[in-house]
C-alpha cells in the first residue's frame, strides 16, 4: 500500500473528492482505508436495557484505497511518493 496509518490524505474520486484527513485504520485484506471525517455514515442502534431508547451513532466507513493521495500540508498538494513529502 501506498499510504499508512497516520497519514494525511486526500480523496481523490468518489462522492467525498476534495475531502481529506488522517488515515485512522488500513484494512489490507480487503485494499481499503478508514479516514477521520469522511465517508461518514449513520448506524442505527437497537433498543437494549442499558439504551431503552436506541438511537443513532456516526461512524467512518472505508473506502477504496485507490481514491486516495498523499497531501502534503505546507505545500498544499497531493505528493506521488513518501519522499516527496515536507513533513
Amino acid at each position: 500500500m501506498h499510504v499508512r496509518s497516520g497519514d494525511l490524505v486526500k480523496v481523490i474520486s468518489g462522492n467525498h473528492k476534495g475531502k481529506t484527513g488522517k488515515i485512522s485504520k488500513i484494512l489490507r485484506a480487503e485494499d481499503r482505508v478508514v479516514v477521520e471525517g469522511v465517508n461518514v455514515r449513520k448506524k442505527r442502534l437497537k433498543k437494549t436495557q442499558q439504551n431503552p431508547k436506541g438511537g443513532e451513532i456516526e461512524q467512518e466507513a472505508p473506502i477504496h484505497v485507490s481514491n486516495v493521495a498523499l497531501w502534503d500540508e505546507k505545500a498544499q498538494k497531493v505528493v506521488k511518493k513518501r519522499k516527496d513529502l515536507n513533513a
